[in-house]
C-alpha cells in the first residue's frame, strides 16, 4: 500500500524537527563530460566536433582528416564590407567599386560624376593652356626620363658591364664641437674628402629581382547608368505576351484546343497574304468565255 510521503515529491530543502535525527541526502553530480572510446575499441568511430577527442590529441588510427582543438584548421576572413554611408544618408554602394584600389583611385560610380562641369571662370589660370617655355621644360625632363631608362635596359642587356663613372669628389669642411690641444691633435677644423665607393662591374646582383608579386586588383568596373523607372502600358504587356507552344503533332493530355490558338502558335497570323495576279487573269478569261 502507497503511503502519503512516498506519493509526494522529494522536498527541495532538508527540514529536521528536534526529536527526530539529521539525516542529509547525499546528491553526486553526474559528469555529462564526452570521453572517446578507449584504444582497440573505436571501429566505426569518427572524430568530427572538437568534442570528441576529449581535451587530447588525433587518434592516429582513424584515417580522417581530424583538428583537434581546431588545431591547424584555415579560418576563412569575411570579405563583407561594412555599410558606409555618405553626407546624405545613404548607403555608399561604390564602396564595392573601390575595394581594393587606393584612396587616390578615381572610380565613377554616380551620376553627377558623369555630368560636365561648368565653367563659371574661363579666365582660370588651371584651365589656360601651357605656354613655350613650360611645354619645353616639360619635353626635355620627359626626354631625360626616357633615355635614362633605355640606357639601363641597354646597359642590362649587355654582356660585359663597363665600370660607371663615379660622382666628383666632395670637400667638407666642419669644425669639432670640442676644441683643445688633447681633441683632434690640437686642430681647430678638418677637411673630409668624401668619394663614392667604386663598383664592381662583375659583381653578381646581391637581390633577387625575379621575385614574383601578386597581381594587383582590376580596373574598376565602368559605371552603368539605368533609366528611371516607369510603369508598363497596356499595349507594352501585349506586345511582351508570349503565346505557349502548340503542337500539331502531340497532344498527350488530349486538350481541346481552339482553332485560333493552334493558329497563332503556328504562325501564320505573322504571314502577310499575297494572292497571285494570275488568278484574276484566269477570273477574267472564264468570264469573257462565258459571256460568249
Amino acid at each position: 500500500m502507497a503511503t502519503l510521503s512516498s506519493l509526494l515529491p522529494e522536498p527541495t530543502q532538508v527540514t529536521y524537527d528536534q526529536v527526530g535525527s539529521f539525516q542529509p541526502t547525499s546528491r553526486a553530480v553526474v559528469s555529462t563530460k564526452f570521453q572517446p572510446p578507449p584504444y582497440g575499441h573505436r571501429k566505426g568511430f569518427i572524430p568530427r566536433a572538437e568534442r570528441d577527442f576529449g581535451d587530447g590529441g588525433a587518434f592516429p588510427e582513424i584515417p580522417v582528416v581530424q583538428f583537434p582543438l581546431g588545431m591547424g584548421k584555415s579560418k576563412k576572413k569575411s570579405e563583407a564590407l561594412a555599410v558606409q554611408l555618405d553626407s546624405d544618408g545613404k548607403i555608399k554602394y561604390d564602396a564595392i567599386a573601390r575595394q581594393g584600389h587606393s584612396k587616390d583611385r578615381v572610380v565613377h560610380s554616380k551620376y553627377q560624376q558623369l555630368v560636365p562641369k561648368e565653367i563659371l571662370n574661363e579666365d582660370d589660370p588651371d584651365l589656360q593652356r601651357p605656354d613655350e617655355e613650360k611645354i619645353k621644360e616639360q619635353t626635355e625632363s620627359t626626354r631625360l626620363a626616357l633615355e635614362k631608362l633605355t640606357n639601363e635596359k641597354i646597359s642590362a642587356a649587355m654582356p660585359v658591364k663597363r665600370a660607371e663613372q663615379r660622382a666628383p669628389a666632395q670637400y667638407i669642411r666642419y669644425t669639432p664641437s670640442q676644441q683643445g690641444t688633447t681633441f683632434n691633435s690640437g686642430a681647430k677644423q678638418r677637411v673630409i674628402r668624401m668619394v663614392e665607393m667604386q663598383k664592381d662591374p662583375m659583381e653578381p646582383p646581391k637581390f633577387k629581382t625575379n621575385k614574383k608579386l601578386p597581381r594587383g586588383p582590376p580596373s574598376p568596373p565602368a559605371p552603368v547608368m539605368h533609366s528611371p523607372n516607369r510603369k508598363v502600358t497596356v499595349k507594352e504587356q501585349q506586345d511582351w505576351k508570349v503565346p505557349p507552344c502548340i503542337s500539331n503533332w502531340k497532344n498527350a493530355k488530349g486538350h481541346t484546343i481552339p482553332l485560333d490558338k493552334r493558329l497563332a502558335a503556328d504562325g501564320r497570323g505573322l504571314q502577310s497574304v499575297h494572292i497571285n495576279e494570275n488568278f484574276a487573269k484566269l477570273a477574267e478569261a472564264l468570264y469573257i468565255a462565258d459571256r460568249k
